[in-house]
């Protein structure tokens, strides 16, 4: 059911009441719908990542292959820093207007540009237009996805019982690496079909048109999602959403940049950048790096779900603080592993990095959800995370092509690793414990 204008509570006048969510809408219905969406939304943003240095080569072309790829991870971090605008866009529309209707614009909004991605001309038929018309559809796939995962983390997390906050929760942050992991598959499918001359030339377009049957799927199951009905003050009285939450919720906010790093630097160093930093620095065939990460993103999905239910267990902060640990201590010499010439022995390196992240990344949405109040929830997770992921996300790919192109130091990624659980740490230290509590 929609949301009108007069059901809506005042921002900052009060406190918004909402009723149960009607029987139709089933736990499974909830989790499924918002599940696909997140899906379709970070398969389309993962598939840009995977084939970034045959998207290089196609629209940003130059004599050293290095220069070509740090070019397209330019990009790949432009569609990131236009994610905090997207949170702010479509935070105020969940928190304002109801969360459905972030849901279903959301995933229409990144269908579009993920298909002319697929069919954009390159920079031999069309000059340097071809690169322009590249980063300005990145920047509206960023902001489609600035406000995809927090909302659906919302939605879910708020439909759920307080004893299972955790593990449904985590099904949002799978639904995230399931997306990584299917443009991961599908790009190691590509490898393995076409001979790498035929891939480079236009096999990395395959992807991208395929995720428009995702797209249509996401959306029609989102507009079956039931809205609860929700009743309070006036609306002439109502605030924006984001001047309530930097006004009354500016600690909480910063608190939760801290949180998200391991979303964002951890997870991106780890399971999108490594594919090009195999290939790049290794010397490792595409197929065999794309194999590599496919393999490792599904032990994540299951350590994922663990750290939801763990969490559900034993409380947020006790997993979160053990995975960032793990991370802190253990990312150099995994690093160091995955120079080895065997294949065993880096798989089981990147499965060890997916253990930590994963059981970091399932607590994640719950205690995110918990540590903020339901009238500007949707706003501020959006604008913190999205900060966080954005800046420290996007950035990190280029940035860590340029150090290691800088310093010759091909363990660049591992210090920047460490240093994200480490100031993640400083965040958990700071957070209490909400598992089991109401929502505020």
């Amino acid at each position: 059911m929609s949301v009108t204008s007069g059901t809506l509570a005042s921002l900052g006048a009060g406190p918004m009441r909402e009723r149960a969510t009607p029987p139709a809408a089933s736990t499974r219905q909830i989790i499924v719908a918002s599940l696909v969406g997140n899906v379709m939304e970070w398969y389309d943003f993962a598939v840009y990542g995977y084939f970034a240095v045959a998207i290089g080569t196609s629209f940003f072309p130059a004599d050293d292959p290095v220069s070509s790829t740090l070019a397209a991870f330019g990009v790949f971090a432009a569609g990131f820093l236009a994610r905090p605008l997207g949170g702010v866009l479509f935070g105020h529309v969940g928190d304002r207007f109801g969360r459905k209707r972030a849901l279903e614009a959301s995933v229409a909004l990144m269908a579009v540009p993920t298909v002319l991605i697929g069919l954009l001309p390159t920079h031999a038929q069309i000059g340097a237009l071809a690169g322009v018309s590249l980063v300005v559809l990145r920047l509206m796939q960023g902001l489609a996805v600035g406000g995809e995962f927090t909302t659906s983390i919302v939605y879910v997390v708020e439909h759920a019982g307080a004893a299972r906050r955790g593990r449904h929760g985590s099904w949002m942050a799978i639904g995230a690496t399931a997306g990584t992991l299917l443009g991961s598959a599908v790009g190691a499918l590509m490898a393995a079909l076409m001979p790498a001359g035929t891939l480079a030339a236009w096999g990395w377009r395959v992807p991208f048109l395929l995720g428009v049957a995702v797209a249509i799927v996401g959306l029609w199951l989102r507009r079956r999602l039931p809205e609860p009905t929700l009743t309070g003050p006036s609306p002439g009285r109502r605030r924006p959403p984001l001047l309530a939450a930097l006004e009354t919720e500016w600690r909480t906010i910063l608190r939760v940049i801290l949180l998200c790093l391991p979303n964002g630097a951890g997870f991106y160093l780890l399971f999108v950048y490594m594919v090009s930093y195999l290939q790049t620095l290794d010397g490792i065939p595409p197929r065999e790096a794309l194999d590599l990460n496919t393999l490792s993103m599904v032990g994540l999905i299951g350590c994922t779900l663990a750290g939801g239910a763990l969490s559900d267990r034993f409380g947020r902060r006790p997993v979160a603080i053990a995975a960032m640990a793990g991370l802190l201590a253990l990312a150099w010499p995994l690093f160091d592993l995955l120079d080895h010439p065997r294949f065993a022995v880096m798989l089981s390196a990147q499965l060890c990095f997916a253990a930590l992240i994963g059981l970091y990344a399932g607590q994640l949405p719950a205690m995110l959800a918990e540590a903020l109040p339901r009238e500007v929830r949707c706003t501020a997770i959006s604008v913190s995370y999205n900060l966080s992921v954005g800046l420290f996300g996007g950035l990190t790919p280029v940035v860590a092509t340029w150090l290691i192109r800088r310093t010759g130091d091909e363990m660049v990624p591992a210090i920047m690793v460490v240093v994200a659980a480490a100031l993640t740490l400083v965040g958990l230290w700071r957070t209490p414990e909400t598992a089991g509590r109401p929502l505020r």
